[in-house]
């Protein structure tokens, strides 16, 4: 195996094991500038530090993202499952690739799942809901959206916690858009 070319290749399939769409997805991913991909790219030369990354991080096969040879992800196996993520800018939620989840992590009767991230911390959400109880929610309210600590009170209003200063409001005056079921910390573990 030549490490010295083959990088375009690696490169287009980097962005296929991470489902994102545009090498620029790939360039935020990884911390690296657009012309540093560009000049390996267009120089053909292997990333061979990025290729053992996205194997990390994706699961997918190491010999299929390095040749091309063989199945996408060759180990995956049952007990894993492949979460959307979002991720949450400036009061706004972007699709931003997905994450593989054990499902040991997962509640048993769970249905519309996700990942939010915001500020170095992923928040394992669900979508569907029968009513709005107390905990953490991804809420839309005039038009921004943000992880919020809900508490429901009498009358059908709720208590908005921002950190600064909480706030009550109406039940009906912002969408819950996901339900946070877990909470997973990049520093300092998970709880």
């Amino acid at each position: 195996m030549d490490f010295k070319t083959g990088g375009q290749q690696v490169i287009l399939r980097l962005v296929e094991a991470y489902g994102f769409s545009t090498r620029q997805m790939l360039c935020d991913h990884l911390g690296v500038s657009k012309s540093t991909l560009a000049t390996r790219f267009m120089r053909d030369i292997f990333p061979a530090e990025w290729v053992i990354q996205c194997a990390l991080e994706t699961g997918a096969s190491l010999q299929w993202i390095a040749t091309g040879d063989g199945d996408k992800f060759e180990n995956l196996q049952t007990d894993i499952i492949k979460l959307s993520k979002k991720k949450l800018i400036n009061s706004k939620l972007f699709d931003s690739s997905y994450l593989l989840f054990d499902k040991a992590f997962l509640p048993t009767n769970f249905n519309e799942i996700c990942i939010v991230e915001d500020g170095g911390v992923l928040y394992l959400s669900e979508s569907k809901f029968e009513s709005v109880q107390d905990g953490k929610w991804v809420v839309d309210f005039n038009d921004k959206i943000s992880v919020r600590e809900i508490t429901v009170l009498p009358s059908e209003r709720v208590r908005v916690e921002t950190g600064k200063s909480p706030f009550e409001c109406s039940i009906n005056e912002m969408k819950y858009v996901y339900q946070v079921i877990g909470i997973f910390k990049f520093n300092g573990g998970s709880k």
